[in-house]
């Protein structure tokens, strides 16, 4: 990610494995002497000081990254959203070129639809519902891939192009996907016995039985920890498959490493992140809210047309256009400031056991 031409090697992800060569100082940083003069602050090259991390840090280094690499941390998730956008679009314009006569077959007039028209439009539909998850998980991996090196390039305090960290964060992608795929499907385990809660609600009011309910509802409860407890563990993942250059089963090794013994800290301040992303989101909808034109009144006398029409003005001017350009900003901010937090946190851990500090520090004076 950084120019090497005629200075020798350079300090990259690689710097960042454990137990680099060298001298390995107090793993927790910078102590004071009781006999002596207070020590002198820790450096801060970029957006964080080389010392372990309070929240007020991690949370501010997020804001300081978002800030400070506008341009190739925004510019990279928006085009690979515009990307996964190309490629639905495509999609559907596929599929419904592929079965343009059975679609046709359910609205025009006189045409009779049957399963020999359903079949085709399912399968046709089904593929870009399979394509929309395959693309989404990848897009999604790719932009963590991409927080994780403008971070890299953020804590060392050295400028970084959209072309740079598009290169390091492709090269990592395929890593990062399998990692997030596990994820998800850990995701999966409640989501599945919520479901299951809930068929086997309608069951229970059917058929006056409370047993597969209250077994359901069991299930559910031992679930939702567990799921969470696994999601915490292996949340450091997708950065040490960055930083360090590791490959999936060794990035989820050493997340779990590096969580044992601070889950709750882990869990306390992602939390505290997504309910700051939470309030920005309701921050651009609430007064969205407010402001939505008021649906026209509908009398005996009204046109068919003339209400679908005014339905459709009153939902896509103005007001349809601020809602969207809100979706996107809060969606953009999810996807980038929870990353970089975790991305943070690994930091700070590899800081607390590790000894991370010296190495970034030698680091970012070369």
């Amino acid at each position: 990610m950084s120019d090497t031409s005629g200075r020798g090697p350079q300090p990259g992800p690689q710097s960042w494995n454990p137990n680099p060569p060298g001298r390995h100082p107090h793993p927790h940083g910078w102590q004071p002497n009781p006999w002596g003069p207070p020590p002198p602050p820790p450096p801060k090259p970029g957006v964080i000081p080389l010392a372990p991390l309070g929240v007020d840090h991690v949370l501010g280094g997020a804001f300081a990254t978002m800030r400070r690499y506008a341009k190739p941390l925004f510019g990279t998730a928006a085009a690979a959203y515009g990307l996964l956008a190309a490629v639905m679009t495509g999609a559907l314009l596929l599929a419904y070129a592929a079965t343009r006569d059975d679609f046709r077959a359910m609205y025009e007039p006189g045409a009779t639809f049957s399963w020999e028209h359903g079949r085709p439009l399912l399968m046709a539909f089904g593929a870009v519902w399979a394509t929309g998850l395959l693309a989404s998980l990848a897009i999604n991996s790719f932009i963590q891939a991409a927080c994780a090196a403008t971070l890299h390039e953020a804590v060392l305090g050295r400028p970084t192009t959209f072309r740079a960290v598009w290169h390091k964060a492709w090269s990592r992608t395929p890593s990062v996907t399998a990692v997030t795929l596990l994820l998800a499907l850990v995701l999966l385990l409640p989501l599945a016995t919520f479901a299951l809660l809930l068929v086997s609600f309608f069951v229970t009011v059917m058929t006056d039985s409370t047993a597969p309910f209250g077994l359901v509802f069991l299930l559910f409860l031992l679930t939702l920890p567990l799921a969470a407890w696994l999601y915490v563990l292996f949340a450091f993942a997708p950065a040490a498959a960055v930083l360090e250059s590791a490959g999936p089963l060794t990035a989820l090794r050493r997340s779990a490493r590096l969580v044992r013994g601070a889950w709750w800290r882990t869990f306390g301040i992602s939390l505290l992140a997504g309910v700051i992303v939470v309030i920005v989101s309701l921050a651009f909808r609430l007064p969205l809210q407010f402001a939505a034109p008021e649906p026209p009144a509908v009398t005996p006398d009204t046109d068919t047309s003339e209400l679908l029409f005014d339905q459709l003005r009153s939902q896509f001017g103005l007001y349809a256009l601020l809602g969207l350009l809100g979706t996107l900003l809060t969606q953009l901010l999810a996807t980038v400031f929870l990353p970089l937090v975790t991305a943070l946190l690994y930091i700070d851990r590899r800081i607390r056991g590790e000894g991370l500090a010296h190495t970034l520090t030698e680091a970012s004076r070369s």
